[in-house]
């Protein structure tokens, strides 16, 4: 599908670095999108038969997929990739697709893993499974679905993975109690009553009730600090480079896992039989609102 430029922009070039530069593509092709809507929405109620607002969908998705290439480049049917090993030999891929890479270098069964989430909610139950709706949109895509546990539980489980040197994701609220230059987290970073007077005292259940706290950045747990059989910190890798905390790598201390951290995605192999259980149940659907899917609307910090 090729890329078409619309007649009144003479030099594609600087209308593309006219988006990059002022970061206002997803701006432009939400207020797209909107016009589009609207304009189906009417239609539908002018009177205009299905296949009619299918085929004016169609041209309209042409227009997204055109702007999206001119910000981000035409999707390549291959390419090279070259890297170095962890002995620093140098490597080179070569006529890759995106499924070969996927294949062949990434090496991760994605079927394999399951995601898990620490939600002390009133409209959640643990050993549950959830769903929010609208989040999974894509084509011939699987629904998300999440297992409410306790935060102990996602502790144990994220243990066994590094014991076994697999790395886990996790999804948290990064801005709460977080010191960017030093990487830290830790909830007696700030003596913030000493600062104001006051102390705050809305626990997680109220600040994800309450829009105070939700999913926000996702990072990797690559190490974890266990006393007497007990997390007390843990070690994270980051994706905003090695300027931040030590050389891209932080630390979280247990405390704040237990009340920002919300969702893990773990193999199924670390997971008991009535765990997997639980996910082949068929998942209660919430709302496209609900703070257990920020992180997928939600930008980066």
């Amino acid at each position: 599908m090729g890329v078409r430029i619309p007649p009144r922009v003479r030099n594609p070039d600087t209308f593309r670095d006219f988006f990059i530069r002022d970061s206002h593509t997803n701006e432009h092709i939400t207020r797209k999108l909107r016009e589009f809507a609207r304009h189906l929405r009417e239609g539908h109620e002018n009177g205009q038969s299905m296949n009619e607002l299918r085929s004016e969908k169609r041209e309209m998705m042409q227009t997204i997929y055109n702007l999206l290439c001119m910000n981000l480049g035409t999707p390549p049917e291959t390419f090279n990739w070259q890297t170095r090993d962890k002995d620093k030999k140098f490597i080179r891929f070569t006529d890759l697709t995106p499924l070969k890479f996927y294949r062949e270098t990434v090496g991760v069964d994605l079927k394999e893993k399951i995601c898990l989430i620490n939600a002390p909610m009133r409209n959640k139950s643990y050993r549950t499974l959830y769903t929010v709706q609208y989040l999974g949109n894509v084509s011939e895509g699987r629904i998300v679905r999440y297992i409410n546990l306790p935060s102990e539980d996602l502790k144990k489980f994220a243990i066994a993975s590094i014991r076994n040197n697999e790395a886990v994701w996790f999804g948290c609220d990064v801005a709460k109690m977080y010191h960017s230059s030093f990487g830290v987290m830790d909830m007696n970073l700030y003596n913030l009553p000493l600062i104001f007077n006051t102390g705050f005292q809305i626990d997680k259940c109220g600040r994800l009730e309450y829009g105070d706290s939700m999913m926000t950045h996702a990072m990797v747990f690559t190490g974890v600090d266990i006393r007497d059989e007990k997390s007390v910190k843990w070690r994270v890798e980051n994706s905003w480079g090695d300027k931040r905390g030590d050389k891209g790598f932080f630390l979280m201390t247990d405390e704040w896992f237990d009340e920002y951290l919300y969702e893990i995605v773990i193999d199924k192999k670390y997971l008991p039989a009535d765990i997997l259980k639980i996910y082949e149940s068929k998942p209660e659907a919430l709302s496209p609102w609900d703070p257990m899917g920020a992180l997928a609307v939600t930008g980066e910090p």
